[in-house]
Parts: structure tokens; C-alpha cells; sequence
């Protein structure tokens, strides 16, 4: 079984809040939880644990961490569902971007941790060579993919996952001798302060950034944003690793 990102947890402030934003605007289905907890995802898959800590400290946007959670939806209709809802509710995004391999839209939750809600092109569009796989950020044609939307957005649609994590990193070697030796991911493509990594030929399970964070030291843990990544991947189920700033990884 190839490793894939099963889901992401978050330490929240406010709880009560935070899940309602994702519930709300992200369209995530509450999945349980026990107060001090809750989990969301889509159909009967969690795909976001939320840890309260009201006494966290606000994240730091220059520490390593969290750059954004990245949800994979399942085609190019569904992106545009949740577009038309996002214009709908006054929802402000961040960004939407063309990558060639996938077309991207960015928001920041309360607390300021990144989101990207993303629908991949099929696997045999992506210009490869070997390993590599090329991606590009263009500008996203937001009237095109509108066009795409066939019905009301009503919540994220089974078979949607956290097609990958990005993160703030404070050094690329550093990272690269995490993802590649520790998690034995492929480098697939570098950018400009950035590296991006995947397996099975994936364009990316995680990647690595400086753009904020060069230099960072470990991550304070009374922070809130990235708790942990859960990473499915039956063979080493049980194991947990840190990455080189302290972020937990853990393997179901």
C-alpha cells in the first residue's frame, strides 16, 4: 500500500468556533469528538482532528509549521460547487492558482492556519521527466471553472482526502533529509525557496518552504496551528517520528 496523508490535526483555540468555520464554509461533516476534540471529514473519512487549548499562544506565521492543509476534492465539478458556495457566503480567498497538475483555491481559517481546496488534472497530463514533475503557479480562469458548477454545494463529497500537506520548513537540507530519508518520499519538483515531495509518482504529499520561516528553530509545542500529521501507511502503523522542528508525524 503506498503512504498517503490520512489526516491533520490542529490545536485550536477556540474549538467551537473553528469547527464551525470548517463545517460551515468547507463543507466538513462533524465525526465525533468529546469536547475537548472534534473530528470532521468528508462521508464517513476524518480528515481533521481539532485540539482545544485556550491557553495557546497565537501561531506564529515565521515559525516552522503549518503553510497550509491542502483538501483534494474529487473532480474539477465539485472545485466549482464549492467556488459558487464560496462567492455565495462572502467567503474571502487568498489565492487560486493554475499548476498545471491541478487547479487551486487558497483561504486562511480564523486562526490563520492555510487552506487549499484543490481538484487534480488526470495523471497522464502531467508533464513528467523521470522523477520530476513540472508545476507552475498561473493565473486561475475563475470564470471557467464557475461554469463547471452543476448543482448547490451541500458538503465536501465522499472520496474527497488531504491530498497533501505544505509546510514551513527552516531549512531545505534539512528537510530534504527528513522527507526523503525518514519518510522515503521522492523529491518531485523545486521552486524558488521551496521543494515539493510525493510517492508512487504523486506531484506531492508534502513540501517544504522558507519563504516565511528561514532559520526557524523548533517549533514552540503551546502554539496553536500544525499538532500533528497522520500519515496512513499500514507497514510502520504505530510509528511516530519528529521532523527537524519538532513536528509530529504518526503512522496508522
Amino acid at each position: 500500500m503506498t503512504p498517503s496523508i490520512d489526516h491533520v490535526a490542529l490545536t485550536v483555540r477556540d474549538l467551537p468556533g473553528m469547527a464551525a468555520f470548517y463545517r460551515n464554509v468547507l463543507g466538513l461533516t462533524p465525526l465525533g469528538g468529546d469536547g475537548e476534540t472534534a473530528h470532521l471529514g468528508a462521508g464517513d473519512r476524518i480528515l481533521l482532528e481539532l485540539r482545544r487549548d485556550s491557553a495557546a499562544k497565537p501561531r506564529d506565521p515565521r515559525q516552522a509549521g503549518l503553510f497550509h492543509t491542502a483538501f483534494l476534492l474529487p473532480d474539477r465539478a465539485a472545485l466549482a460547487r464549492w467556488l459558487r458556495h464560496a462567492a455565495d457566503s462572502g467567503t474571502r480567498l487568498s489565492g487560486a492558482s493554475d499548476h498545471g497538475v491541478s487547479e487551486a483555491l487558497y483561504l486562511d481559517d480564523p486562526e490563520g492556519n492555510g487552506i487549499e481546496i484543490y481538484c487534480d488534472r488526470s495523471p497522464e497530463q502531467w508533464s513528467r521527466h523521470g522523477d520530476r514533475i513540472q508545476m507552475f503557479t498561473h493565473r486561475l480562469d475563475l470564470n471557467n471553472l464557475l461554469a463547471e458548477a452543476d448543482a448547490p454545494w451541500s458538503a465536501m463529497p465522499q472520496g474527497s482526502t488531504v491530498g497533501h500537506v505544505h509546510m514551513q520548513v527552516g531549512d531545505l537540507d534539512r528537510a530534504d533529509g527528513f522527507f526523503a530519508g525518514n519518510l522515503g518520499l521522492t523529491r518531485t519538483f523545486d521552486g524558488p525557496g521551496g521543494a515539493w515531495y510525493g510517492w508512487n509518482g504523486y506531484h506531492h504529499h508534502l513540501a517544504g518552504n522558507i519563504w516565511n520561516s528561514r532559520g526557524a528553530g523548533t517549533r514552540d509545542p503551546q502554539m496553536t496551528g500544525l499538532a500533528e500529521i497522520v500519515i496512513a501507511d499500514p507497514d510502520h502503523a504505530g510509528k511516530t517520528i519528529a521532523d527537524p522542528w519538532g513536528t509530529r508525524f504518526r503512522f496508522v
